[in-house]
């Protein structure tokens, strides 16, 4: 393929201002998407907005001779994830791609859990994933039916693999991102019929988020060697998703981290049995324990 990847395409990264979303924007840009950086500039409990972060992923943008522009809309309402998507259209008249990457981290124990604390990582991460989707994808629903043409919108969500897999003390953050996967799964084959593609990225990378889990995240990568924890490892995928290169890619989970790169398979039905008749209470114990028994071993 000659050229970029990304030349002439609009694409909105939300938490572009730092960490994952902040080196998918500079590698959008630098394969030649013009690039909306979206980001409230809180911190991790949400607080604090500064618009700081976004105008300067911008500024390095134009000064690596790249087109940019800053949006500090909130992502999390549906009101700001509609103005957001306007203005998008309104500053170049299109929208190519939905790279929604913002989040927020409020580990509790589920027994410790504050309703606060839920609400707050649940509508940061999920809501402020369903929000931006939902208004880019009334968009390219308008423009497919206006032009009867596919409109080849790309959206790349951001989960993880504690969303898939699971682990203890953050019970809010891991059911946010179990709900990213299932978002992504289910607006895929909603806007298959307008040409839109839309995947899931369960990145690992060195952000403030893992960060505040682990300190030694922090320590500084060795010079001249692969940095494993750098996270526009992660970016080479989010851009070829956002491009024309990946059509036909749709409704995937892809592991990145380091070198590495996987998809991750759906939920499929194990075992089963079947009796012809409602099953009593007193039957329950050996069936279940028979279908433990035959489940494959975990890999």
């Amino acid at each position: 393929m000659n050229g970029r990847l990304c030349e002439g395409r609009v694409v909105i990264v939300t938490g572009g201002g730092r960490g994952l979303g902040r080196a998918h924007a500079l590698a959008l840009a630098a394969e030649g998407a013009t690039v909306v950086v979206n980001d409230l500039g809180v911190t991790l409990d949400g607080s604090a907005p500064d618009g700081c972060p976004a105008a300067a992923v911008v500024d390095e943008i134009g000064r690596s001779g790249g087109r940019a522009i800053a949006s500090t809309d909130d992502v999390a309402t549906w009101t700001g994830a509609q103005c957001l998507i306007r203005g998008a259209v309104d500053a170049f008249g299109r929208l190519d791609g939905l790279v929604c990457n913002a989040g927020t981290l409020l580990d509790r124990d589920l027994v410790d859990m504050s309703e606060s604390n839920w609400d707050s990582v649940i509508t940061t991460h999920l809501k402020g994933h369903a929000a931006p989707l939902h208004h880019a994808a009334r968009h390219w629903r308008a423009v497919a039916e206006q032009t009867g043409d596919s409109t080849g919108g790309r959206v790349v969500l951001t989960a993880s693999t504690a969303g898939i897999w699971g682990d203890a003390g953050r019970t809010n953050y891991n059911a946010a991102k179990a709900g990213i996967v299932l978002l992504g799964r289910t607006a895929a084959i909603e806007l298959a019929r307008d040409g839109v593609c839309v995947n899931v990225i369960a990145p690992f990378a060195r952000t403030r988020m893992t960060i505040s889990l682990d300190a030694g995240l922090a320590a500084a990568p060795t010079p001249d060697r692969f940095d494993p924890v750098d996270p526009a490892n992660a970016s080479p995928l989010v851009v070829w998703l956002c491009s024309d290169e990946s059509a036909g890619v749709n409704g995937e989970v892809f592991e990145v981290h380091a070198g590495h790169l996987g998809i991750v398979q759906p939920p499929r039905r194990g075992p089963h049995v079947e009796v012809d008749h409602r099953w009593l209470p007193a039957e329950l114990g050996a069936a279940v324990d028979g279908l433990l028994a035959s489940r494959p071993a975990a890999r």
